[in-house]
């Protein structure tokens, strides 16, 4: 079964809370929504947006949200066709309609990755997001204005470590490694109390080979979040790698000798 079709009738294997110490109305899960993405939690952010919209369907920032949750897991079929969806009810949202682009550039649709990204900013999305999403589009198309793009993204939300934080991601995703890591490190100096700027950086950091700071920045995160499975994964693949680095020095020796 597709991750629309479930998005579609909500979570319907969800465990009630023991204790509701506060209302769980749309407000709560929009928050819930918007703290789960800033903690990398992306699975529990695209529920927390679904419960948004059984509250309420009118609510656009929830749609879009779901378009990025579904982007940031890597499943852009679905994310393109949520969007689509989403469009029938938004038509002219600039940050929606960037997100769609998104979605398309990653999908191998440059052109009508450029026509959605076109859309989003002639419906006045002077917006981090629009922008952000902007370059994303000119990296997938490999053109250099892309730097210009993140900068103004960046200006729109002057100290803010979520913008550079994402910024880093997308860089990331298209193996920028030393943007992204730059991007993380910026992150890390407006907020060194989140683990999930901190993974950030570790990967960027492993990526480049700087093993001994991706441990370091690594061993941070999981103090700060030490339930985080996406952590666990990223400990659990750096492990792997060295292990085999380890035995591809031995083999070279061996084959000396």
């Amino acid at each position: 079964m597709s991750r629309f079709h479930n998005l579609e009738f909500g979570e319907q294997s969800e465990q009630p809370s023991e204790q509701k110490p506060v209302l769980k109305d749309e407000a709560y899960y929009l928050g819930e929504a918007q703290a789960a993405f800033e903690a990398g939690r992306f699975e529990h952010g695209l529920r927390a947006y679904a419960k948004v919209l059984e509250f309420n369907p009118a609510n656009a920032i929830a749609w879009t949200g779901q378009v990025r949750m579904l982007i940031e897991l890597g499943e852009f079929r679905e994310a393109k066709l949520w969007a689509d969806k989403a469009l029938e009810t938004f038509p002219s949202d600039p940050e929606l309609l960037a997100a769609k682009a998104v979605a398309l550039a990653r999908s191998g649709d440059l052109s009508g990755a450029m026509a959605f990204s076109d859309a989003a900013i002639e419906e006045r999305g002077n917006t981090p997001y629009v922008w952000l999403a902007r370059g994303d589009v000119l990296l997938a198309r490999k053109e250099k204005r892309a730097a210009s793009c993140f900068e103004r993204a960046l200006a729109l939300a002057p100290g803010q470590w979520f913008w550079p934080w994402l910024a880093s991601r997308v860089h990331f995703y298209y193996e920028q490694f030393a943007s992204a890591l730059r991007l993380a490190q910026q992150a890390v100096e407006l907020e060194s109390l989140r683990a999930s700027v901190w993974l950030q950086l570790g990967r960027c950091q492993f990526a480049l080979g700087l093993v001994g700071g991706a441990n370091h920045s690594l061993a941070q995160a999981e103090q700060l979040d030490p339930t985080s499975k996406e952590l666990a994964r990223e400990l659990v693949h750096i492990k792997s790698a060295g292990l085999r680095g380890r035995l591809r020095g031995w083999w070279r020796k061996l084959q000396g000798t």
